[in-house]
């Protein structure tokens, strides 16, 4: 058609326009069966659990022309509008709830339009079902009566609960929670409720009965899981009372009491009995059955107990009653009876409190005089006490307690009936003390037990004490520190001792002595403890700066204590610096000081600290003195003889200082020396040798003495080794190994000579200088018969050691030692020589020093130690 209308003439396109618009075809819906998702509707299921805003299904349909089409959906009036459609695509979107209990069809009118034509159709959308109701109980509340003799097994109720579900969801099956506590069961398909089997009610024990009914659905799928409801109700079982329980007492056991002033025909106590069937409950009537004896009677209506006799005439202090209470029914005949004991005690009265009596009556305070520290244990047996309580049972007893004793005693007894005689015994010895309390005072209580009133009495409790002798006498100071000067006279006070007996009398009086090695220049007061010194005794610090002794402080029985006494005395400045006696001549040396020393023999500083001064030279200016070591040396310009040749014309260089020495005491005291001084140039001459031998040459007879002692004791010792080892030998019972004694070998160089011989060793293994070895390898049995003895050969004296071998002479020019004028006889320090390294000595000292030993070879003589 489309070609045709190029090639008609334009008067003819109004008539095909018209052929054209009458021969449009309507647009229509497919139908793609039941199961399809789109299409047009029809046949349609939808759950009734489908989410708002799920898309449901699409409207699918065309137009014959291939024009577009649109779609709509509209509802009846009065209907709800549970989609929405998109009109270009077809799209249907679930925007209501859906609810099959409440509309299980949806009729909509859905259509289909290509813009000229409209085609529309009515569908039916089928909303099927979901688990999504709970059962519910039909006819709640739930009240049954049921009589308490209804037979086990019986059915008493039916329940019922419907569920609008369809299928599983809608099936209802029942049970009860706490089955096993339960007295009930009901059929799980009909809600019967039945009482168990073996099981009765009963209305004395439980006049109502809850029971939880539960009634659950069979289950089924909602949005998309598997969900089981259920509901519960209460079935309120109410039990009917039924004729057939005695009656029962109220209030059991029974108990009366009729006291010491009740009047004759009062009330005792009242009885209660109920019909057991309380639900339709008979008429109680009461009677007295026996144990009376004509005391008591009973109302029949009431139960009310009464006595019939005055308390006074009561014969037994307790009577037991026998009650019968009867059920009687409302034509008078006797249903059942049930039995009571009523127990009536006889009460006295509590009008007596405890009372305490002495040997003459009753008596509120007690008096003993005692001495102090008794032993624990120990009754106060001057204490004569009674207590009673004139009332009789509960009200006679009470208990017994001191007050204020601070546990120093205890009574016995501690709980009493009626009466008891009462003892005090000692719990703390210590605490019963003169010194502290002459006095203890304490009250003795006795307070009912088991009354109301709690009536109770006090008596007081005075006991004197008496002292004895049992404390030491005690120092105020386990030591005394006292000073006195050493210049004090005889009989001064040095320190007062003070010692204290808190016993009374004579054992309180103290009595002072003095003991000990230091006590000699001492004495004390017997009475004052005042410490003086002997009449006769000169105190000196230089000779005993420091005395202890001990002082006793002693009571009349001999008891005592000690202390310790430290008396120091005071140094006084009474002496004077005394200068050694060989302070005469020095040599000095250029270039080393010499040395000058004068003692004080004060005790203590600053007294014995000495200050050294050069009060006049000849020359002047040409010595220095130290102030505290009291070393002298030239003043430094001078370094050499020629300087002092320069100074003064005096060749032989021997000048005279007049020295001072004084104390730092106050007053001082000072001594002043004329010193020599022969000054002498440094010689190549050095080492211990040398010095050793500048020491002695004033003074050869020194070195003599050092010598000989020296070899004496190597002798000596030798000796005594030799002898010792011989005894030793002599007495041994024992098979010895042959000895043989080994020399070593002295290895002979050529040396110098040493001065190590000026060392005076102290060793207490000398017999290391000499070897000794067991021959075992070499000197063997030669018959080899162990059972033969060796006889040991008798120990062989150690050779002597070789002595030193003189070192060669120095060559060069000899050195001239100036000899020293006068004797100088230098004070001996023991001081360890250090050693040093060999050196040679002067050939002129050597020839000089062999002049004065008397040909002595010193070199032969000198053992090596």
């Amino acid at each position: 058609m489309k070609h045709v209308k190029h090639f008609i003439p334009s008067f003819f396109l109004n008539l095909v326009h018209v052929c054209l618009v009458q021969a449009n075809y309507a647009p229509y819906f497919f139908d793609n069966g039941a199961s399809s998702t789109n299409g047009n509707m029809a046949l349609l299921n939808l759950s009734e659990d489908t989410p708002v805003g799920t898309h449901v299904y699409t409207l699918n349909g065309t137009d014959p022309e291939g024009d577009p089409v649109t779609y709509g959906m509209t509802y009846e009036a009065g209907s709800r509008s549970y989609f929405a459609i998109d009109t270009h695509f077809g799209n249907v979107t679930l925007i209501e709830e859906l609810d099959r209990e409440k509309e299980d069809e949806i009729e909509v009118l859905v259509s289909i339009s290509d813009g000229l034509s409209t085609v529309s159709e009515k569908v039916r959308i089928l909303v099927t079902d979901a688990n999504d109701e709970s059962p519910e109980f039909v006819n709640t509340p739930y009240i049954v009566q049921v009589p308490e003799n209804t037979p086990s097994g019986s059915s008493i109720f039916k329940t019922e609960a419907v569920d609008k579900d369809t299928g599983s969801g809608g099936s209802v099956t029942y049970f009860l929670q706490n089955i096993r506590a339960n007295k009930f069961t009901i059929d799980r398909h009909s809600g019967v409720l039945r009482i168990k089997t073996g099981i009765t009610l009963d209305y004395e024990k439980s006049r109502t009965h809850f029971v939880i009914v539960v009634a659950k659905d069979g289950g089924g799928k909602l949005r998309g899981d598997n969900k089981v409801f259920s509901a519960t109700t209460t079935v309120t079982i109410n039990v009917e009372d039924v004729q057939d329980t005695p009656p029962m007492f109220i209030g059991t056991p029974y108990y009366g009491y009729v006291y010491e002033d009740t009047v004759a025909g009062s009330e005792v106590l009242t009885v209660v009995a109920l019909d057991g069937d309380r639900g339709k409950p008979n008429n109680i009537h009461y009677c007295l059955l026996n144990g009376s004896d004509g005391s008591f009677e009973i109302n029949t209506t009431t139960g009310a107990i009464s006595v019939i006799k005055n308390p006074s005439k009561l014969k037994k202090e307790v009577y037991e009653l026998k009650i019968q209470a009867s059920e009687i029914s409302l034509e008078g005949d006797v249903m059942a009876y049930a039995f009571a004991t009523v127990t009536i005690r006889i009460v006295d009265l509590n009008n007596h409190p405890p009372t305490f009596y002495g040997e003459s009556g009753p008596q509120n305070r007690f008096e003993l005089t005692m001495y102090e520290h008794p032993p624990e244990g120990e009754i106060l047996r001057g204490l004569k006490i009674t207590v009673n309580d004139s009332d009789q049972g509960a009200n006679a007893k009470f208990n017994l307690q001191l007050v204020g004793s601070g546990g120093i005693f205890r009574v016995v007894p501690q709980t009493v009936l009626n009466e008891a005689q009462v003892t005090i015994i000692v719990e703390n010895s210590a605490a019963i003390d003169y010194e502290k309390f002459q006095l203890l005072t304490f009250k003795l209580l006795a307070v009912e037990v088991n009354t109301p009133e709690k009536f109770s009495s006090t008596a007081d409790i005075v006991i004197q004490l008496l002292d004895t002798n049992d404390n030491v006498p005690k120092f105020s100071s386990d030591y005394y520190i006292a000073r006195i000067p050493e210049n004090s006279p005889g009989g001064s006070n040095v320190v007062a001792v003070t010692a204290t007996d808190p016993d009374s009398g004579l054992w309180g009086e103290v009595k002072y002595s003095i003991y000990g090695t230091g006590a000699d220049l001492f004495l004390i007061h017997p009475s004052t403890g005042i410490i003086y010194t002997q009449p006769w005794a000169t105190l000196d610090a230089e000779v005993a700066a420091k005395y202890n002794f001990y002082v006793k402080a002693e009571d009349t029985e001999g008891k005592y204590s000690l202390a310790e006494v430290f008396i120091t005395v005071l140094d006084v400045n009474d002496h004077s610096p005394e200068f050694n006696e060989n302070i005469q001549e020095k040599t000095m040396i250029i270039g080393s000081p010499v040395k000058i020393e004068a003692i004080d023999q004060d005790a203590e500083e600053p007294n014995n600290i000495v200050d050294y001064s050069i009060m006049q030279a000849d020359p002047a200016n040409v010595f220095d003195i130290d102030q505290s070591t009291g070393e002298i040396k030239l003043k430094s310009y001078i370094r050499s003889l020629d300087i002092i040749h320069n100074i003064t014309k005096n060749k032989d260089c021997i000048w005279s200082v007049v020295v001072q020495a004084k104390d730092r005491g106050s007053p001082s005291f000072s001594t002043t020396a004329v010193l020599k001084i022969d000054i002498t140039e440094e010689t190549l001459h050095k080492g211990p040798m040398a010095a050793f031998l500048m020491q002695t040459k004033d003074n050869p007879m020194k070195a003599v003495g050092v010598l000989a002692g020296v070899m004496g004791v190597t002798v000596v010792i030798t000796i005594m080794i030799s002898t010792a080892m011989f005894w030793r030998n002599k007495r041994s019972n024992k098979i010895m190994p042959v000895r043989r004694i080994i020399k070593k070998r002295q290895t002979h160089q050529p040396r110098m000579v040493r001065m190590e011989w000026l060392k005076f060793k102290r060793s207490s293994h000398t017999a290391e200088k000499f070897a000794i070895e067991d021959d075992t390898m070499s000197l063997q049995n030669e018959n080899s018969n162990n059972n033969i003895q060796v006889p040991c050969l008798p120990p062989t004296a150690p050779a002597l050691p070789s002595p030193p071998v003189l070192g060669p002479k120095i060559n060069g020019a000899e050195w001239r030692v100036p000899t020293v004028s006068g004797s100088l006889s230098p004070k001996v320090i023991n001081k360890q020589v250090k050693k040093k390294g060999q050196s040679s000595t002067h050939n002129a000292l050597v020839s000089e020093l062999k002049q004065k030993f008397e040909k002595r070879n010193v070199a032969s003589n000198i053992p090596q130690i």
